[in-house]
């Protein structure tokens, strides 16, 4: 008896999937363990691994259907079974016909290979212009083209000469599908519904640079601390002193929390995932960057789960590692009421205590929802973070 492949449970809160890729076509053999399609949640692609051996004998639902969790994707089963008709093919999407073209004028027949009467000044007219003689009437004296007759063709812009064909341009597509369409989902939600507010500051990473080397001076490469660790800590410790910027904007109201589940994007060769460290104000550094090392490394294999991704209150996007973004503007992950950006740190010339001074200057970026907070407690927010990383030790040691 065929198996049934139907749309997974990924989460607590899920209750529909929809489609994202087929991984197999049918009639494709599939081992049981075997990546077979790409569903998509509200918030992360997840590959769905067959359940079965055997081959894949239909596909009951195409890309881009959505599903209830429990809903009928496919079937697996032995070559030559058969599966209920109930499964049948999606139908087909409508395609739009052009609309029909007004109709041109008829050109004037040929002259059957006689070279047409014209005066001079029609035919240098008809050269200039490219016009082919033979598909005018001439109104002159018997039957030759004048001038107007020239010039009337032109006016009523009618093909000349047939042109060569256009040369077809190099492009490639780029499904919007998968993590991609995920991703541009959520983002349009938050630029649509969430009035954002962006401020951006500079700080100086002249003694967080310095106890980050006396960190790792003696730890293993893979043990060593990133700044993108130091941050999600600081900004941890900052949160719990203006916790309006730890909160969600829910249907019953807006939700403080007391504990900080940092979101930390991390990049993936095809999009972005935001994962999440719990409870990041009550962690240790050697913790969160345990806990952020092996997000990524899930993350680059596919294997975060949903629980990996919900109760965020808070985000953090480092760009610094790339060496080119300065301040940008992030746009809030909904529900949140803010999102910190991080750009590159670069030597610039400063003023300390009275000369000048080369120091590492890291720009900032917090983008908050008005709705949640206004622009006074967001400076002081951004203040109280930048004396955390300009004076770490107060909170590392």
């Amino acid at each position: 008896m065929a198996t049934e492949i139907t749309m997974p449970k990924l989460g607590l809160t899920m209750k529909v999937g929809r489609i994202g890729k087929w991984l197999k076509k049918e009639g494709d053999p599939v081992k049981k363990g075997e990546a077979i399609a790409e569903v998509l949640t509200d918030k992360i692609a997840n590959v769905l691994e067959a359940a079965a051996e055997g081959i894949l004998l239909k596909i009951a639902a195409p890309v881009g259907a959505q599903l209830p969790v429990g809903g009928l994707m496919g079937y697996i089963g032995a070559v030559g079974e058969n599966v209920p008709d109930a499964a049948g093919a999606a139908p087909a999407i409508e395609t739009a016909q052009p609309a029909a073209t007004a109709a041109a004028p008829k050109p004037a027949p040929s002259s059957g290979g006689k070279k047409p009467r014209a005066t001079p000044v029609a035919r240098k007219l008809a050269e200039q212009h490219g016009v082919d003689l033979s598909r005018l009437a001439g109104t002159g004296p018997n039957g030759s083209i004048v001038r107007e007759d020239v010039e009337k063709f032109l006016a009523q812009g009618l093909p000349q000469e047939t042109p060569p064909p256009a040369q077809p341009e190099a492009f490639e597509v780029m499904p919007y599908a998968g993590i991609r369409q995920v991703i541009g989902e959520n983002m349009l939600r938050s630029w649509l519904e969430i009035p954002k507010v962006d401020h951006h500051a500079s700080v100086d990473m002249t003694e967080l640079l310095a106890a980050r080397r006396a960190i790792n001076e003696n730890l293993p490469e893979s043990e060593r601390v990133s700044v993108t660790d130091l941050l999600v800590m600081l900004t941890a410790r900052a949160l719990e002193m203006k916790t309006i910027f730890n909160a969600l904007m829910e249907p019953d109201g807006i939700k403080i929390y007391r504990n900080v589940h940092m979101g930390v994007a991390i990049a993936l060769e095809n999009g972005l995932v935001v994962p999440v460290v719990r409870d990041a104000n009550k962690k240790r550094l050697r913790e969160i960057s345990a806990e952020i090392k092996d997000l990524a490394a899930r993350a680059r294999e596919n294997r975060l789960t949903e629980m990996d991704f919900i109760g965020g209150t808070f985000t953090l996007t480092n760009l610094g590692g790339y060496r080119s973004t300065e301040h940008f503007t992030p746009i809030i992950n909904p529900p949140q009421a803010a999102i910190l950006g991080v750009g590159r740190t670069k030597d610039v010339p400063v003023a300390v205590d009275g000369e000048v001074r080369i120091r590492p200057i890291m720009a900032l970026s917090l983008s908050h929802d008005h709705r949640i907070v206004d622009g006074a407690p967001a400076a002081e927010f951004l203040g109280i973070l930048m004396r955390m990383i300009e004076m770490p030790s107060r909170v590392l040691y």
